[in-house]
This record gives structure tokens, sequence and C-alpha cells, in this order.
């Protein structure tokens, strides 16, 4: 079943536009789920939004949005307020620079898509596509994406583009804050030279398939265990190590990556 696009539009580069579809890059969906249920009847339960003081339930068409400004006041908005808001769309990624990618901190990056053609657009795609990968660039470019003007990276990927939206300024949060309490010790050489020493030995390149979602697999193992009616043995825990010398640590890490290296030889018979 071919995927279904998320968005349709033009990538505009000066004169140039290209008819092309936004599809998702990632999902969720394939994630165990589940539903709440009463636990005495099986079935499924219903959310219902109650009033906070008289705990009857609201209408929909009494719901509205809300701006808390304190003391439990709130600045109400209405549904056709907020629709008034949203940018209008000319269905339109407009490309504004090409840049680096290397110049684009990751932690502006929001979510992946991929961009593909749309409407015999081959030669133009492939034009846009070729230039970026030539270049070694990425094109920044804004559109109306899901209520919102994005910033969208995109960049030339095999025989497609990626494209990603970008995370406003004002989304990423001050690192001095998070790092206010992180103490300044004086790392000694030999410490540090045994720390590069064990990164030199697990040196390799990046593969998503070594990467496995332990806790999916552990409840869908679950789920299946309970259809069986299996018995279900509570995983091993791991045992919490004590607290070591950082040296002692480091030397004994470095003592395994080095017989780890040693090839090995076959005993004489």
């Amino acid at each position: 079943m071919a995927p279904r696009a998320l968005w349709k539009g033009n990538l505009a580069l000066a004169d140039i536009e290209c008819p092309v579809a936004l599809y998702a890059a990632a999902s969720t969906l394939d994630r165990v789920s589940f539903h709440v249920v009463n636990s005495k009847t099986g079935n499924r339960v219903r959310r219902e939004y109650v009033d906070e003081e008289s705990g009857r339930e609201v209408a929909d068409e009494d719901q509205v949005k809300g701006f808390d400004i304190g003391n439990d006041t709130f600045v109400t908005v209405e549904p056709d307020e907020v629709a008034e808001l949203v940018p209008a769309s000319d269905k339109t990624l407009s490309v504004a620079r090409f840049v680096k990618c290397v110049d684009i901190d990751p932690l502006f990056f929001d979510r992946p898509y991929y961009l593909g053609p749309d409407r015999g657009a081959d030669e133009k795609f492939a034009l846009v596509r070729d230039s970026l990968a030539a270049e070694k660039a990425v094109a920044l470019a804004e559109a109306v994406l899901f209520r919102r003007l994005r910033t969208v990276v995109i960049r030339a990927d095999g025989d497609g583009l990626l494209a990603n939206t970008l995370h406003f300024d004002y989304e990423i949060r001050s690192p001095e804050k998070a790092f206010a309490k992180v103490p300044e010790p004086r790392i000694k050489k030999e410490m540090l030279d045994l720390a590069k020493h064990i990164m030199k030995s697990k040196a390799g390149t990046f593969d998503p398939a070594r990467f496995d979602d332990r806790y999916d697999a552990a409840l869908a193992e679950l789920i299946k265990a309970k259809m069986a009616g299996r018995e279900i043995k509570p995983p091993k825990r791991k045992r919490e190590g004590k607290v070591v010398d950082l040296m002692d640590a480091l030397r004994r890490s470095a003592d395994v990556t080095k017989s780890d290296d040693r090839p090995n030889r076959r005993k004489a018979g």
C-alpha cells in the first residue's frame, strides 16, 4: 500500500517550481499500544470532560480553549478566533537560502519527512536533488505546515529528498541552566589516556538496526504469554553495582579491550 502524503504543494527555487509531496519518515504506530478498559467488565473506558467544580459533564459545543493567567482565571478563545490566526497557505515550500548541514545545530531538528515528486515533476525533482548532492548543501525553505509557518531543511538522500522541520528558537532551552551544577574537576592525563583507548577500541559506524526497543519487545512477549496462558516470569534485574574508584574502573575496562584486541591463538595439539 502506497504511503499517504501528509502535504502536497510546490518546492520553489527561484523561478523553478517543482510539485512535491511530503510523507512521514518515522512512525510510532508499530509500537505496542493499550486501551484503558474496565477490569471488572472488560469494556473500554470512555473519557469525559467534566467541570472541575461541579463535576458535571461539559458538552462538546461548550468546550473552548483557555489561557491560564493565574489564580485559576482563564482568557477564553473561540475556535473561529483561533482559525483566523492560522497563516494563509499558498502550498509552497519557498527556498530562502542554502547552507551546510554542519552549520545547523542538531538541537533544532524536529520531525523527519520524505519529500518526493508529485504530478510528473521527475525532471525538476531530479535537478533539485542532484544540485543539492553536488554542492553538498541543504536548502532552508519556509511553508505553512500543520497550521504554522515552519522552517524546513531539505537535503538530498539517495533517489529522494529528506526534509526536517526545525524547532523555533524560543523552543530550545538554555544549556546554561542544565549545566549550571556541572563540576569542573581536574582530570589526570593517565585517566584521559585510558578513556581515549577505550573509545578507540569501540570505534565503529552508526547502524540503527543494532538498537533494540527492549521495552516494546518485552511488552509484546508479555501479551503473547498471557494470550497463550503461559506462566509469566518477571525479568531478572541486574544488581546495582558498587561504587568503585574511577581510575580502577578505567584500568579494568582498558585491560578488557586490550584482551579483546589480541588475536585468538590456537593451542598446539
